[in-house]
């Protein structure tokens, strides 16, 4: 693939911390989730980091950060940071609160802020892959470099895929 990777709000917030890292951009499948860009990256899927959306019985909205090969416990989540309930949101509200389409959202550049929650295993990762901002478009790069532009809640809410 000669395509170019595009700039993204996601790539602006790398630039400007000077993060370094790499581009990988593949063909996106609908629905494919992270077992496809794993595939197509030739990378561990525990080390593809999903963005997911997620909102308290408030509908006030939070990003958690996920292995590809974990799903999260909603309700190890709420009861961690004193909600009530957590869910994921909507596809077009997810879209509203992240700027990103659903298949694309980075924790990146976010249209509005939110508390980002990451599974505390993340860290311990030498290299993470994690969306840059479009569908079919991930950006590798260090953990501690994540955490230092983030600045995530660290938490264990992970439940492993069989």
């Amino acid at each position: 693939m000669s395509e170019k990777a595009p700039v993204t709000a996601a790539i602006r917030v790398l630039r400007q911390h000077k993060v370094p890292y790499t581009e990988h951009l593949y063909d996106y499948e609908e629905k494919g989730g992270t077992a496809v860009s794993s595939r197509e990256l030739g990378v561990p899927e525990h080390a593809v980091i999903k963005t997911l959306v997620m909102e308290d019985e408030n509908k006030q909205p939070l990003v958690v950060l996920m292995h590809g090969d974990c799903e999260t416990s909603t309700k190890n989540l709420a009861r961690l940071t004193g909600r009530k309930t957590i869910q994921p949101c909507a596809p077009d509200i997810a879209n509203k609160h992240s700027g990103y389409m659903v298949g694309g959202t980075s924790p990146l550049g976010t249209k509005k802020a939110m508390p980002v929650y990451m599974e505390r295993s993340i860290a311990a990762l030498d290299r993470i892959y994690l969306n840059g901002g479009k569908r079919g478009f991930l950006v590798g790069l260090a953990p501690a470099d994540l955490v230092a532009v983030l600045q995530p809640t660290l938490v264990e809410v992970a439940i492993p895929h069989d």
